[in-house]
């Protein structure tokens, strides 16, 4: 989970000395205080301890209070909007499973957030959010203003947004919060521990690695995700800090993990020039609404980023070659903002079904009849016959929609003499085909078919 960490240190392992080095943090800090009793400011989020209705102290610096003051009113502003936050943050969990959990290992840290491993002790395992002392928000803050414990409290108000967020939005491509801890017993400081669902860094370079059904997957779970968001209960959201590292995978599907930069809040304006969507390599001129609001500005925010970090990389390489004009258009549509996130969607769903269904192979000539079929036997695993990209690095497995085109597949492969057609399944339910360089290594199995070239197996005995 170091990508909901931020921009560093991906699965860091801190010693103990390094820890030592780090007092600052509040996760740990937090972890090595005992269980508080009710009145003293730590809960799960509800009851008096609502880290929200405490002014800053009168000691801060009056630069460090207004920006804490204003903090506070976004944060009531969006806790009214999301409603029933705090019924749900109390369902969850809270400071006394946190206290009680084991293992923590740091796993990674940003510019305002560490996030920590920790073992619950009813089971499970559960990724810890709470803020970094010691990250570059933090410090700037104090080279300002010099008080150190009311900048960890302007930090802990960006994860109190966060956890706001995660309570209201409940989506599969959403991380989920299953509870928090603050304890705002202290003068300045607030200490806020988020625990939420664990999830692996996404790793773009071993996706590019992957087979394309497996790619278009993490496509098509982001254009879902875009979609809840554009259509969201708070409304429009946009994820200001839109980068793959805000991503995790869990149980093999994607999940944006980092919320606290998003914005509910579409740009006002005055005119139609005051809604220029800026990007490094391109601008596009947006138009402003009546209400003084840039029309679409969050949506269409989302979509050029997912374009530009995902779309281009996963969407085209190795993709069926029936279904290249249909995603070279979803390219070209989202690169250019013609198409929104409702076209983009109905796009992928499109190109989904005609994969699924097998639509995509009609008008292909028939080549099964050029194989012989062996039931009752499968080939003997093991190293051989290779091709990329494969659902096992040991051999040439794929995703097929029939024997027919696992025919095809062979054919276009030099060393490819035969296949079968296995008993595993792809998220999409299509089988998966393991193609081999022989036929000769065959072992019974009453469930299996093995396909051999004809001409493979001329002039040998079966």
């Amino acid at each position: 989970m170091a990508a909901a960490a931020g921009r560093a240190r991906r699965g860091a392992r801190l010693s103990a000395a390094a820890l030592l080095a780090l007092p600052a943090l509040a996760l740990l800090a937090l972890l090595a205080l005992p269980a508080m009793p009710a009145g003293r400011g730590a809960g799960a989020g509800g009851g008096e301890a609502q880290p929200g209705r405490f002014s800053p102290p009168l000691l801060l610096p009056p630069g460090l209070r207004e920006e804490l003051r204003q903090r506070r009113r976004d944060l009531r502003r969006l806790e009214a909007a999301a409603g029933g936050g705090e019924a749900a943050a109390a369902a969850g969990l809270g400071c006394g499973d946190l206290s009680r959990a084991t293992a923590v290992s740091v796993l990674g840290w940003g510019f305002t957030k560490v996030v920590a491993r920790a073992a619950l002790a009813g089971g499970g395992t559960v990724a810890l959010k709470s803020v970094h002392g010691a990250g570059r928000e933090v410090r700037r803050c104090v080279q300002r203003y010099g008080a150190p414990a009311g900048c960890r409290r302007l930090a802990a108000y960006k994860l109190l947004k966060e956890v706001t967020l995660l309570q209201r939005l409940q989506h599969p491509g959403i991380v989920k919060l299953h509870g928090q801890c603050y304890d705002n017993s202290g003068d300045a400081e607030l200490r806020v521990t988020a625990m939420l669902e664990l999830g692996s860094p996404l790793e773009m370079i071993q996706l590019l690695q992957t087979p394309w059904e497996e790619r278009f997957k993490i496509c098509l779970s982001l254009v879902k995700l875009l979609f809840y968001l554009a259509h969201s209960p708070l409304g429009s959201i946009a994820l200001l800090d839109f980068q793959p590292r805000q991503f995790v995978m869990v149980d093999g599907n994607l999940k944006v993990t980092d919320m606290d930069d998003a914005s509910t809040e579409e740009l006002s304006c005055k005119e139609d020039n005051d809604c220029t969507l800026d990007f490094p390599t391109r601008s596009f001129p947006l138009k402003c609404s009546v209400a003084g609001k840039c029309e679409g500005i969050n949506e269409k925010k989302n979509l050029f980023n997912a374009y530009r970090y995902f779309f281009t990389y996963l969407l085209p390489h190795s993709a069926p070659p029936a279904l290249r004009p249909l995603l070279s258009d979803i390219l070209n549509a989202t690169g250019d903002l013609r198409y929104g996130i409702n076209e983009t969607l109905r796009a992928f769903e499109k190109v989904l079904h005609l994969y699924k269904s097998g639509l995509y192979l009609q008008k292909r000539p028939l080549l099964l009849k050029d194989y012989i079929s062996l039931k009752g036997f499968r080939t003997v695993e093991g190293e051989g016959h290779k091709c990329w990209p494969s659902y096992s690095h040991l051999g040439c497995l794929l995703s097929i929609h029939s024997a027919e085109e696992a025919a095809a597949i062979c054919n276009s492969q030099l060393h490819c003499h035969s296949f079968i057609v296995t008993q595993h399944r792809t998220w999409t339910g299509r089988p998966l085909a393991s193609f081999q360089s022989s036929w000769t290594d065959l072992v019974p199995d009453t469930n299996a078919v093995v396909y051999i070239k004809r001409s493979a197996s001329s002039g040998e005995r079966l």
